[in-house]
């Protein structure tokens, strides 16, 4: 797996470059990464796609930390948690645009043949899997809501 050789690869140069911040998130991806493989099921092999929804699970958690963080003014364990979110969406596909996710859930919509709220479930389930990593959950789920509204 091309991402796996590439954690890998990272780790050993922020060894030496002696990041600790990001040595650190890179060994938690790796540590995920590792624990993806040897899941029941896998094979010991690990997906692009499995490894992409690892890092936005990774990702989520890490915003959800430093939001709570800031929350109980405890700006040094936020601003951690931060630095290793950077780390970790290097690795995750660039981020769609309002613009570009609102003309991708059209083709969707399209595709799908969806015309009414109702229809929703439908887009949903094809939209959270060509979106993955690319778009928030509850961002996709907004933006079909206005659509089909």
């Amino acid at each position: 797996m091309e991402l796996y050789n590439t954690i890998d690869a990272q780790i050993k140069a922020a060894m030496l470059a002696k990041d600790k911040v990001r040595l650190q998130a890179l060994r938690g991806i790796k540590k995920e990464f590792i624990e993806g493989k040897t899941a029941p099921g896998n094979n010991g092999e690990l997906s692009e796609d499995a490894a992409t929804k690892i890092l936005v699970k990774m990702a989520k958690q890490r915003r959800e930390s430093a939001k709570i963080y800031q929350e109980q003014n405890r700006a040094d364990l936020a601003e951690t948690e931060l630095a290793e979110l950077a780390v970790i969406e290097e690795f995750l596909p660039k981020a769609l645009s309002e613009e570009e996710l609102s003309a991708e859930l059209k083709k969707i919509i399209e595709t799908v043949g969806a015309s009414s709220p109702a229809d929703m479930g439908k887009v949903m389930g094809v939209a959270t899997k060509a979106l993955a990593g690319r778009a928030d959950g509850r961002a996709i789920s907004a933006k079909v809501k206005e659509l089909l509204a």
